[in-house]
């Protein structure tokens, strides 16, 4: 079965987990941020969820941000090379939106 990655509520409506690229934690996908990179190599943070790309998650802390910025976690899950104004960018976007 390929629902490893579900849980299942009592209504039996799954939940999509996703892993944080800061901590490593699997939480609901609906309890993080979605951090994107489009088709035009645009990254940027996708609040809605819904946004074409290729897409990375982590979870509403600082802490997850800095760590999946110094171990490169966005750039191993979005498979591109992010420059220090885009990282700023992110976590200006992050800090207004949480």
């Amino acid at each position: 079965m390929s629902g490893m990655n579900n849980k299942k509520t009592s209504k039996s409506q799954k939940i999509s987990l996703r892993k944080c690229t800061g901590c490593g934690e699997m939480k609901p996908k609906k309890e993080m941020i979605r951090v994107i990179k489009t088709d035009t190599n645009e990254i940027f943070v996708d609040m809605t969820g819904k946004k074409n790309g290729r897409g990375a998650y982590i979870c509403h802390s600082a802490e997850c941000f800095d760590k999946a910025r110094k171990t490169k976690g966005f750039e191993r899950s979005l498979k591109t090379v992010i420059s220090e104004d885009i990282y700023d960018s992110l976590e200006k976007e992050l800090k207004g939106n949480g």
